[in-house]
């Protein structure tokens, strides 16, 4: 952890979820989260809290390597609702063709 605190990077901190996952039951990390909220005001507390519990991926970003790429990073971070928003909105914005193309793809999975 004190690596993280000398680095101080968003991607340092976020480099701490699955070592805190691998290293600290359930119960760990929740005294740790309530203690560390506790340790605030109010109103950041709450900012916090919102923002770990609701805040989500976001939009997707602009590709570095390739579309499928970022497509399948920003899914890993995105809540169960974004998913489903954007894989809807994408289906809907397809040609006729290519919406009957994911759907057999789609099919074809679930059937294996």
């Amino acid at each position: 952890m004190s690596y993280v605190l000398t680095l101080g990077t968003q991607v340092a901190w976020w480099g701490l979820v699955p070592v805190f996952k691998a290293r600290l039951t359930a119960q760990e990390r929740a005294a740790l989260a309530f203690m560390s909220l506790k340790s605030m005001d109010r109103d950041d507390a709450v900012m916090t809290a919102e923002a770990a519990l609701y805040a989500g991926a976001g939009q997707p970003q602009a590709p570095l390597f390739s579309f499928m790429d970022q497509a399948n990073s920003w899914a890993a971070w995105a809540e169960p609702e974004e998913r489903e928003a954007y894989c809807l909105a994408a289906f809907n914005r397809m040609a006729p063709a290519r919406q009957a193309a994911f759907l057999e793809f789609v099919q074809r999975r679930a059937c294996a």
